[in-house]
């Protein structure tokens, strides 16, 4: 018996001739008398005209199968202020098929199976597949059907949910290769009226292929091979998973406050950082390395502060993140440099050198030596350090604060010609973001995985002194010395 499982997803290439199948089954079923297993059907397209296709199919087939069915009508169906056109075909059974809007209302309070078509091309596809849910209550079947559009689009991600096992899904794929083998191109050339032949279904699915536009858009069209970078480089769902409790400052620089002297702002400015920042600092654990990553902005983008803890087993973690929106250099350079000097066993820093950036960078380098880089982001740069950012989240690793600004940032990553990135798009939120939180995460995470430099002082009393009597290390002459880690050995300078 066909569609035993109430769930079927169908990835496949385009336009070959799934929907089409569909119209049959569905002609088929609301044929049927209820005792035979009859039912509705409904038909999700992304549009009208998908939707005014399948009802054609569905009658056709009706026809060439005798079934007693009346005409195509119309109704109307209100939805809100809003009036969608409903194709539908009655069967002497009482069943009937609908063609529907995209809209996730229009599944909800029916009964039956359903069609959700063209599915990666739906703007609110978890909520269509939420009100489809429901059907199968009583017995009926959904197939989500769909060529792909993108690695990281709702309806892939929905497919690596099936294929994993997360759900009771079938998953079925259909490649041009396999649905020429049986028989697509000979169905093309009896309907157009050409001869087939070997030869010329191996030049048409060439021409398929060379005029998809890429390689990449080939394999995505024909292959079901999802694209990459026409979708989010990370899922919501992979980066909820990663998301705490934890708080995001932010100072935003108003008219008011770039119109004080450069001594009220720095006192607005102190008072700022003792009553958010300090409790904040003095929380973290002082056993623990941190590093820290920075993304510049003045005006247009955000300057994001993301310091990172690296926690037992590696595991990094972003104890709170600092958003400033249109505030002056020199304020933004006093931020910095409080909340550096109070992090605990400072690794590492990593600082957007881009733009105007690089003065705050090349300040940050004077005053943490080498401990600090002045970072300007290029390609090579990027496919460095993204991939192992994506990991991290991929495996558990990292945990950021559960704020919505911030998955939206790390949501505008998309792998652009290959290159994981932020694309030149605003996401809206705070300010005007840019994806600033995520360049932020990305050069800590960058930072934590640095060569460590760390630096300890230890003020040495006088020769005179028990302590310095007791401990062989200290030098003679009452002198202070300081020790440097870099790396693995020790070193011993002179004050």
């Amino acid at each position: 018996m066909a569609y035993q499982s109430l769930w079927k997803f169908a990835f496949k290439s385009r336009r070959c001739g799934v929907t089409w199948a569909e119209a049959a089954d569905a002609a088929l079923t609301a044929a049927k008398a209820p005792s035979a297993g009859g039912c509705n059907h409904s038909y999700v397209g992304s549009g009208k005209d998908m939707a005014r296709e399948f009802i054609d199919a569905a009658a056709m087939w009706g026809r060439h199968f005798e079934l007693a069915a009346g005409e195509i009508g119309e109704e109307v169906f209100v939805d809100g202020d809003r009036e969608i056109t409903v194709y539908r075909i009655d069967f002497a059974s009482g069943f009937h098929i609908q063609a529907l809007s995209s809209n996730p209302s229009n599944l909800r309070g029916r009964k039956g199976n359903a069609t959700i078509d063209e599915a990666a091309f739906q703007e609110l596809l978890a909520q269509v597949v939420k009100a489809a849910a429901a059907l199968t209550m009583w017995g009926g079947k959904v197939r989500v059907v769909s060529t792909h559009n993108g690695e990281g689009s709702e309806f892939n991600s929905q497919l690596q949910d099936a294929r994993a096992g997360r759900n009771d899904w079938s998953v079925h794929r259909i490649p041009l290769e396999e649905a020429c083998e049986q028989g697509l191109y000979r169905r093309i050339c009896l309907v157009n009226g050409e001869r087939w032949s070997p030869e010329a279904e191996i030049a048409w699915k060439a021409g398929l292929r060379r005029n998809a536009g890429s390689p990449e858009a080939a394999a995505e069209e024909y292959d079901c091979v999802p694209l990459h970078g026409s979708g989010a480089y990370l899922s919501r769902a992979l980066i909820e998973s990663c998301m705490r409790d934890a708080p995001v400052l932010r100072f935003n620089g108003s008219a008011g406050f770039n119109a004080m002297s450069g001594r009220l702002r720095e006192a607005e400015v102190r008072d700022w950082c003792e009553r958010e920042l300090k409790p904040l600092l003095e929380e973290l654990d002082p056993r623990l390395q941190h590093v820290l990553g920075e993304d510049f902005g003045r005006t247009a983008d955000l300057t994001v502060l993301a310091p990172m803890q690296i926690a037992e087993r590696l595991r990094l973690r972003v104890p709170f993140l600092v958003e400033l929106h249109n505030v002056p250099f020199r304020n933004q350079e006093q931020i910095l440099y409080y909340a550096c000097d109070r992090l605990p066993r400072l690794r590492a820093l990593k600082l957007d050198a881009r733009g105007n950036g690089q003065y705050l960078a090349e300040q940050a380098v004077y005053r943490y030596g080498q401990r600090a880089e002045a970072v300007m982001p290029t390609q090579a740069w990027y496919l460095e350090h993204m991939p192992p950012f994506k990991a991290s989240f991929e495996d558990g690793r990292i945990e950021i604060p559960r704020d919505d600004d911030t998955a939206s940032d790390l949501r505008a990553l998309r792998t652009v010609q290959g290159i994981p990135k932020v694309p030149d798009v605003r996401t809206g939120g705070e300010g005007d973001r840019h994806g600033d939180a995520a360049i932020a995460l990305c050069m800590a995470h960058a930072a934590s995985r640095a060569d460590p430099v760390e630096y300890g002082f230890r003020r040495v009393p006088r020769l005179g002194d028990d302590a310095a009597r007791r401990d062989p290390r200290l030098g003679s002459g009452g002198r202070e010395w300081r020790q440097v880690r870099a790396g693995v050995g020790w070193t011993r300078g002179m004050l």
